[in-house]
This record gives C-alpha cells, structure tokens and sequence, in this order.
C-alpha cells in the first residue's frame, strides 16, 4: 500500500515486516483452534475484501487529514492504526445485522455499503450529504448504520434497544457498537450492558483498547485491565488483537454467533493502539503524554502493513492467474482511485449545493 510522508504516522513511512511480529500475527491465530478454523474458511475473496476494506479505511482518512492541512476542513477524527478493530468486526457480520460506529469507525460505514462520496460530504457539511449538512456524525439504517453519537458510550443502549427489537420479533440478527476504554466509565455504558445482560440481548460491544481516552492514559482512569470490564457484568468475553484483523474477524464471528443462539450479550476487548491524537487539532498531545515506546512497539504493528503481508506470504493463491503480491498491489491501486474520484466528486458537488438552515430540523423526529 502506498505510504504518504505529509500524513502517515513517521512509524508507517518506510515499513517492513519484522520476523517476530509477523510470526506474533500468525502465531495468534494458531494458538487457538477455534478462530484458526474460523480463518480457515475464509475464500480468497474474503480474504481480499478485507484487505481492501483495511486499505479503504486508511485512505479515507488520508483524504480527511490532507483537507485539514489544505484549509478545507478544519479538524477531523481518525481512526490510524486501528482499522483492524473496525473492518475485521464488520466482516464478521451477514446481512441484517446493524452496527453502531464511534467517529474514528468511519471503516464501519463504507464496509455496510455507504459510499465514499457521501461520507466525505457529510464531512464538507454538504446538503446532499446523509445528515444534509448539519453534522460530520451520520449513518444509513437502510444500510445498517446507526450515527454515531458524539457523547461516546452513549450508543451502547440505543444498540441494546435495537439488539431488544430483535429478540422480540424472533430475529437472529445481532446489533454491534465501539466504545473507547473511557466510555467503558460512562454511565450509558452501564445502562445499556446491563440492560443487554438481564434480557439476554443479542448485542456485542467491541471496547477498543487504545491505551488513552482523549488525553488520559489508560492507568490513570483504570485499575485493572480493560478485560475485566466484561466480567463485572458476567458476560462472555473474549479479548482479540485488534491490529490483526484476521483475530478481529474471527472473535467477533465466535461472538456473534453465541449472540444468535440467545447467548447474549457479548463484550470483546481489542488490545489496539491510536497512532494520532484525539484529532487531528492535537496529534502532538498524545505523544507528549504517551511513552516513545509505545509508538515504536505499535508503529512495527500496522494493521495494514501485517495483513498485506500475511497475504503476500500466504501458502494459499488470491487468484490463480496472477501472484498474491500482484493481485494486492492491484487491490490498492483500484482502491486508491475509488478514494479519490469519491473525494473528487464530493468536493465538487459541495461547493454546488451549499446546506439550507431551514432544514435543519429534517429527518430529526420520526413521523408517525
């Protein structure tokens, strides 16, 4: 995948794999016999969605942070580093499943079926943007989508409330939302888990485990492993490595599953890493307060970067005419030139169709 000097993390400029953390990836997955065969399964196609949806990600917000340096926009949320959390949860799920996305899990939108072009106009605060130029939090429940909500944790008992709808209707479809490791202290992260755990709801709560919650270190807000979240509420739990997105793509098929069977609720952990600032107004904020150490050891882990390789190496062919290198270099490309032409467009059709405050109340309330 291409790396980009003004905007990638100074860690992902010039990457290659380590031996030792490309044998840590693979070794995830064999310690466990159980996601290994869930692994095991997944076709060549599957394999390259992934990766393209990966590469998507990190593009997209490429996109965004060269439109904040430009002037464009003036801040934006990203989620480097952590796509696996994101692409690897949404690949897990079938049709009818619903997700509810944080801002930096914008992966989740264009994974469900949202197109670039859209997302980057909700960003440009276009009128024919999903949210019609009233704000950068959208989504698409025709696509699954529920909008984020910018008071994290507060979506984990709109979920539930959606994951309850399905268990009554004898539904075996599962609702899916993020938290951060500080929204796991909110007092909706409470209500909703504990909602979800005394009805048996068919819902999973991915907590992502970046180590910092806005500007305070995970040690200063907790005083045991975020892990243990899942057992004060006696749910099942499992803890993944969310920069191997292959671990992602089978905890969360393992979880939804017992979610389907009434097993219900389900939390999983994802040891991940945020290779940026809250946004991209404070990048320098979280390297001044988090050790150099942690962007060395998490910079050698690019989710993006191990997949890509995982694949190129892999004993398996993603196509029978051309090498798995070629076929990847070429998923990059197709995807590169999906990014720009969305970006493109979208700049284009805002500066045609300016938002209209009249209709800011639109599509806020339902009409019954």
């Amino acid at each position: 995948m291409k790396r980009f000097k003004a905007y990638d993390p100074p860690e992902y400029l010039g990457w290659s794999p380590e031996p030792d953390v490309m044998e840590e990836f693979r070794g995830r997955l064999s310690r466990d016999p159980t996601r290994r065969s869930v692994v095991k399964a997944l076709r060549p196609d599957q394999h390259l969605g992934l990766y393209k949806g990966l590469v998507r990600n990190r593009l997209h917000d490429v996109a965004l942070k060269r439109w904040v340096r430009q002037g464009v926009l003036s801040k934006a949320w990203l989620g480097t580093g952590e796509e696996a959390v994101t692409v690897g949860a949404v690949h897990a799920l079938v049709k009818g499943d619903v997700v509810g996305p944080m801002i930096r899990n914008a992966g989740a939108c264009h994974e469900m079926g949202m197109p670039l072009r859209e997302m980057f106009l909700a960003y440009l605060g276009a009128a024919d943007s999903p949210v019609s130029g009233r704000d950068v939090h959208f989504g698409d429940l025709s696509r699954g989508i529920v909008a984020p909500i910018s008071m994290v944790g507060a979506l984990v008992p709109v979920c539930a409330g959606m994951a309850l709808s399905f268990k009554l209707d004898n539904s075996d479809r599962v609702a899916l939302t993020w938290v951060g490791d500080g929204s796991t202290r909110t007092t909706a992260f409470h209500e909703g888990l504990m909602c979800a755990k005394v009805l048996s709801l068919p819902l999973l709560v991915i907590i992502q485990d970046n180590q910092i919650a806005l500007g305070t270190p995970t040690s200063a807000h907790s005083a045991a492993p975020m892990e243990s979240t899942a057992t004060i509420y006696a749910t099942t739990k499992y803890v993944c490595d969310g920069n191997n997105v292959l671990d992602v793509y089978a905890t969360v098929a393992l979880a939804s599953e017992l979610a389907r069977l009434g097993k219900g609720p389900v939390v999983v952990t994802a040891k991940t890493f945020r290779m940026g600032g809250h946004a991209t107004h404070d990048e320098g904020e979280s390297r001044k307060i988090l050790p150099a150490g942690a962007f060395t050891y998490w910079g050698k882990r690019d989710p993006v970067g191990m997949y890509e390789t995982y694949l190129a190496e892999a004993s398996f062919r993603l196509s029978s005419r051309q090498s798995n290198a070629d076929v990847l270099e070429r998923a990059a490309k197709e995807v590169e030139e999906e990014v720009d032409q969305a970006q493109r467009e979208a700049r284009e059709s805002a500066g045609e169709l300016e938002a209209d405050p009249s209709r800011q109340q639109e599509g806020v309330y339902a009409e019954i």
